[in-house]
């Protein structure tokens, strides 16, 4: 089928317009604002879906995993990224950095599931954490003791955020693989919303402009991100492509640095450039027999 061949390269596309969102949407709302918007109308959307569907429930147990997993997949990772963005982090660097979640799983592999780790794979952490400093280099070298401290705030940030999703991925990898994933999506939302709105209610003033621009990243945000990325990643999994989609996971960093090019006009500098082929040879050193695996 036509979808079969060109959904991976969808997913990819559509995920990585999540940190041109990120930064878009920063110009109109406070970035934990947003999400508890956003996380209060895909938790709806799904759960109209659940109802069309007439999607199965989990038990108790499972339910209680599935949001638990939420505060990580989506409330932690997401609230970090885009507090991160918004407060001077470019979303192309932290597009590169987003690749080292398949390293981050990797690395803790050993410890939570007591997987060894090959030469190759090793090298492949490596070659990650030296191409992120490359690609983050010019804003930890800015002049100043302050702007050295306002640029490694965000970035550490961005970073905890994405051993956030980590933790929540491999999680869910050990916790919640059965049931209907449309309705642990629904709950996963609503653990997010459990994190964002606290966030949201501490930290800001609940600031959305209500501009057409604010309410289009939204929309896109909801269908775009929340439903068609998640949406085409059940297809994935239920044709049995999730390999495909890994492949090209090494894609995401280039593809969201150019779309910052032509969005916001950051530039491709020699760092990122160089960062982003040293982070992409590393995680695909790391994921080449994972990824082989699932092909046999």
């Amino acid at each position: 089928m036509t979808l079969d061949r060109f959904a991976p390269a969808i997913f990819v596309l559509l995920w990585s317009t999540g940190w041109v969102v990120a930064k878009y949407a920063a110009m109109h709302s406070e970035p934990f604002t947003f999400l508890a918007i956003r996380y209060t109308f895909s938790a709806l959307a799904f759960l109209a879906l659940c109802l069309a569907l007439k999607a199965k429930w989990p038990d108790r147990a499972t339910v209680w995993r599935a949001v638990y997993s939420g505060f990580f997949l989506h409330g932690f990772y997401l609230a970090a990224i885009w507090w991160a963005i918004a407060n001077g982090v470019p979303a192309g660097i932290s597009g590169v950095i987003a690749a080292m979640q398949p390293l981050l799983t990797a690395m803790a592999a050993p410890f939570l599931i007591g997987e060894r780790l090959q030469p190759a794979q090793k090298l492949g952490l490596a070659l990650g954490f030296l191409g992120i400093i490359i690609a983050v280099s010019p804003k930890l070298i800015e002049p100043g003791t302050a702007d050295l401290m306002h640029a490694a705030v965000p970035l550490t940030i961005n970073l905890i955020g994405m051993a956030s999703v980590t933790y929540g991925t491999i999680y869910q990898k050990k916790h919640l693989h059965s049931g209907d994933l449309k309705a642990i999506a629904t709950l996963q939302y609503l653990g997010a919303l459990a994190i964002t709105v606290p966030l949201a209610l501490a930290f800001e003033n609940l600031h959305f402009d209500g501009t057409i621009e604010a309410f289009a990243a939204l929309a896109w945000s909801v269908v775009g991100l929340s439903m068609g990325g998640i949406g085409l990643l059940l297809y994935l999994i239920r044709r049995g492509q999730v390999s495909r989609a890994a492949s090209l996971i090494y894609l995401m960093p280039p593809t969201v640095a150019i779309e910052a090019f032509i969005a916001f006009g950051e530039p491709l500098t020699l760092p990122l450039i160089l960062g982003t082929v040293v982070v992409v040879t590393g995680v695909y050193l790391t994921n080449r027999k994972s990824v082989q695996a699932i092909e046999a």
